[in-house]
């Protein structure tokens, strides 16, 4: 909340979507700028919250933001605002992953800013964040995040997208800085799942036995590479 009450550019509201806490939460949020708006009420999920977040939405550019992450610095939406009139549906830009404690190989200190990229790679991997993304409001008039994805719907949200040949830019901005404990990042194999029916939901299931075995390489890289704490 600090990181975006910091940011020089101002013209935008914030929907805050709680799933109806009990720990003071609703407290803390009542206390917020006109401009902070919130419901609490029981939701099925992330990317639940994240639809009823769309649906209340007035603005033209849509960010999602976790609890967990932050602006990079106080001029990110000053930045990007610039790109705001372009005729595009995305903006990309990096993200920088705060590191806390042990996770997987990935976010070793070499790899801690994750670049975008949009190509047909991302049918091997997912190499954009929501947390560095602008989405154009237009692109959720005849789409939300699939809630049958519990933990990847926004991997099947770009692999859309890319499918779709969405207009875009990739910038070398970087938006939000974001802990690399996300529940996407656990490493379970129900994730690697997940992955691998979404991509046959996708394309075919004729596909199917591909995509399992890719994830079930990368899991294993993922388990035998994984820091000791």
């Amino acid at each position: 909340m600090l990181s975006i009450q910091a940011q020089s550019y101002t013209n935008f509201e914030v929907w805050i979507i709680d799933g109806a806490s009990t720990d003071g939460t609703i407290e803390f949020l009542k206390t917020l700028p006109s401009r902070f708006h919130f419901i609490s009420e029981k939701d099925k999920g992330i990317y639940d919250a994240m639809n009823k977040g769309i649906n209340l939405a007035n603005g033209e550019w849509l960010y999602f933001m976790g609890a967990d992450d932050r602006f990079y610095n106080n001029y990110v939406l000053d930045t990007l605002s610039a790109y705001f009139e372009k005729k595009v549906k995305l903006i990309f830009g990096k993200i920088k992953y705060k590191v806390k404690d042990y996770y997987p190989f990935i976010y070793n200190q070499k790899k801690i800013y994750k670049h975008p990229s949009w190509d047909w790679k991302i049918w091997i991997r997912n190499a954009v964040h929501h947390q560095g993304t602008l989405f154009n409001k237009e692109l959720f008039y005849d789409r939300q995040y699939n809630l049958k994805y519990k933990i990847l719907s926004d991997y099947h949200l770009n692999i859309a997208l890319y499918k779709s040949k969405e207009s875009y830019t990739i910038t070398d901005l970087c938006i939000a800085e974001c802990l690399s404990s996300g529940v996407s990042k656990t490493g379970n194999w129900s994730i690697y799942k997940e992955e691998a029916l979404l991509k046959s939901d996708s394309s075919s299931y004729i596909f199917y036995p591909f995509f399992y075995l890719l994830v079930f390489i990368k899991y294993c890289l993922t388990w035998s590479t994984k820091k000791k704490p």
